[in-house]
């Protein structure tokens, strides 16, 4: 088997789409995940995409996640809503939230939505363009109850869960796309680089020593290391600061915590979203000028290293998801055992490499 393997779009979303729909999931709901977790590959974030398609199917066949059915609205008013998942998949309520959230923001000028109990929303970045293509502005935050893997600065026990943030903003050109954590690293990145048997480029762990450590084992160990908090040994009382934030509006706003959560939970996710429409405070495409000019001052300061010139949040990752689309959805090696894997748990053979041409 060579290293890595392209294989369009299509090809692999209708054949994830098969394959979630025989472990119980509803039509829509099973296009809606394997939608969104193509997208977290064409976008680049390998660990979000299908590699996650395991997990998923494994949860749907034990009841972990909801096959389908509907997000229960428990309170709202003009422009704010707080939603029960119970248990479906987030890839495919949280662009119902989104939509929402955008349906407000039409009305009111902004329009924000938290959904608690969601399974699974895998990367925050794949949501964000649903809200630019209508010209808003969008901000998420994302945690788990049932979790607590992130140690606060000064601990080495933990008391978050990693916490993704991500914000999306229209330009007059390409638009502005943030998705990072608000831990050192990601766990599945730990996960990914225990996998690949190589070291972490930073120290994102904190033993039970109390030690910063770059050995993803120490992940796996007993007892683990946990998550260090965003900044680091240095700075991770910024991190701190910003966890705390997305767990308010997180845990707090939805009212259910981590005393709340069931063990039935497990990675169940809160979402934070708002959505906010800039026509409401000035004319039509000044927000998009306004963007340009900013992005423009990013792009021409002075580098450091001329072969490394400043980058806008998400270039990068609309650049591959430009290459990928033209070119095929690219998998290494270890993703495509992860996903042979679930092609015979499915008795659904994948698609061929032909396929992408």
């Amino acid at each position: 088997m060579s290293e890595e393997k392209k294989l369009s779009v299509q090809a692999m979303t209708d054949w994830a789409s098969r394959c979630l729909e025989k472990q119980g999931a509803t039509q829509d709901v099973a296009q809606a995940m394997a939608k969104h977790l193509v997208a977290g590959d064409l976008l680049g974030f390998r660990t979000h995409g299908l590699l996650r398609l395991r997990y998923n199917l494994q949860a749907l066949q034990s009841g972990q996640t909801k096959p389908g059915g509907h997000a229960e609205v428990l309170q709202q008013r003009a422009a704010i809503e707080l939603w029960d998942a119970d248990l479906l998949s987030g890839l495919y309520v949280v662009p119902q939230a989104v939509a929402r959230a955008i349906e407000m923001a039409r009305e009111c000028g902004t329009g924000t939505v938290v959904v608690r109990r969601t399974q699974h929303v895998a990367a925050l970045a794949v949501y964000l363009e649903q809200a630019v293509a209508a010209g808003m502005l969008i901000q998420m935050m994302c945690s788990t109850p049932a979790q607590e893997v992130v140690a606060p600065y000064g601990a080495k026990s933990a008391c978050f869960s990693p916490n993704p943030f991500a914000i999306g903003a229209p330009t007059q050109t390409d638009p502005i796309v943030l998705d990072m954590s608000l831990s050192m690293t990601a766990a599945g990145k730990v996960r990914t680089a225990l996998a690949e048997q190589r070291q972490l480029p930073y120290a994102a762990l904190i033993t039970p020593a109390g030690d910063y450590s770059c050995d993803p084992a120490t992940f796996v160990a007993d007892p683990p290391s946990v998550l260090a908090s965003l900044g680091g040994k240095e700075l991770g009382y910024k991190g701190t600061g910003l966890n705390l934030f997305s767990e308010l509006w997180t845990l707090g706003l939805s009212d259910y915590g981590r005393q709340d959560a069931l063990e039935a939970d497990a990675d169940a996710n809160t979402v934070w979203l708002q959505v906010v429409d800039p026509t409401a405070l000035a004319p039509a495409g000044a927000f998009e000028q306004q963007a340009s000019a900013l992005v423009a001052a990013l792009q021409n300061a002075d580098p450091i290293d001329p072969q490394h010139p400043v980058r806008v949040p998400g270039a990068g990752a609309l650049a591959t998801r430009r290459r990928q689309v033209e070119h095929g959805v690219e998998y290494s090696a270890a993703t495509w055992r992860q996903l042979q894997w679930c092609a015979e748990f499915c008795d659904e053979p994948l698609p061929t490499v032909a396929t992408a041409q």
